[in-house]
């Protein structure tokens, strides 16, 4: 069967761009790996009517509904490539199978990139959070730590600092910041460290302490972690569609690729990190499927 569209990819911006297309009458087959970015997180926030649910069950709500479309499948695997061939694409599986489709949406997600400091796993997804736009509201006014090794971490500093004035910058060693940049923070009373991170303390994964290279203890309740972002999938690479100079795919307003036929939306496209922005990017891309769709059957019918 050709379909017409396959979504790579099961986090919000898929799931969305799967029930605007189903909506739409289309044929369509969503692949999910179930790696979300957010596997650790405890909770997802901001999004209206959904906000403080689990991710786990975010995506089971969303599934339940997607299924009461009749033309949609759902499978819970690996694409390992996806070949353009003529006017369409082949798509392979890590189970051996291959499924053909007119259009094709990537949203394949991001990777977060922490910082090498031992233990720091231990606390990310409960006291330590990569956004502050989903995760500040719980730590509001707390004593917090933002541990950064960023050059572009002045911008972070900005954001945490409306939750919470009461915050220590931590660069691991790292020399980042200038000296008007440091000047600025010392002027705010953010307490700026730049020695090495050799460990972090807390219980069940709620931080207290941070140690330091040269003996200081840093008492902290929480905070942010500046982390780098990659790719969690090299497709989009592979099929030519450009990448801007931060590492995202390059996208129109309704989520095209330089590519013919392919879209991409959510964190691939480097834009804000909010489940609800991915939604709303799936959306848009798979509105752009079905105009793209609509007017190439139109045209074929003359």
């Amino acid at each position: 069967m050709l379909l017409d569209c396959a979504i790579i990819g099961g986090g919000p911006a898929g799931l969305n761009a799967a029930l605007v297309l189903a909506r739409a009458k289309m044929k369509i087959r969503l692949f999910d790996e179930n790696q979300p970015r957010n596997a650790v997180t405890h909770e997802s926030h901001g999004f209206i009517t959904r906000d403080g649910i689990k991710p786990a069950e975010f995506k089971r709500i969303a599934k339940e509904e997607l299924l009461q479309y009749p033309d949609i499948t759902i499978g819970n695997q690996r694409v390992t490539a996806v070949i353009k061939d003529h006017d369409s694409f082949i798509i392979h599986t890590s189970d051996q199978q291959s499924y053909r489709s007119k259009k094709v949406i990537l949203a394949t997600g991001l990777k977060d990139v922490l910082p090498e400091i031992e233990g720091i796993y231990d606390f990310y997804g409960k006291s330590l959070f990569i956004c502050p736009f989903c995760d500040g509201w719980e730590l509001r006014d707390r004593k917090l730590i933002l541990i950064t090794e960023n050059e572009h971490a002045l911008h972070g500093v900005k954001l945490i600092y409306n939750w919470s004035k009461d915050l220590v910058v931590c660069t691991n060693g790292k020399d980042i910041f200038t000296k008007e940049q440091k000047e600025l923070l010392s002027r705010k009373n953010v307490i700026l460290l730049e020695d090495e991170i050799i460990g972090l303390h807390g219980e069940d994964g709620y931080l207290q302490k941070v140690l330091l290279r040269n003996g200081k203890e840093i008492e902290r309740e929480g905070g942010f972690i500046g982390s780098e972002l990659k790719q969690a999938s090299t497709l989009a690479e592979i099929l030519g569609c450009r990448i801007n100079e931060r590492g995202g795919i390059e996208i129109d307003a309704l989520g095209r690729t330089n590519i013919k036929g392919v879209y991409a939306c959510g964190d691939i496209t480097l834009g804000p990190s909010q489940l609800i922005h991915a939604a709303s990017e799936g959306s848009k891309a798979a509105s752009g499927v079905v105009m793209d769709l609509a007017n190439e059957s139109f045209l074929d019918e003359q």
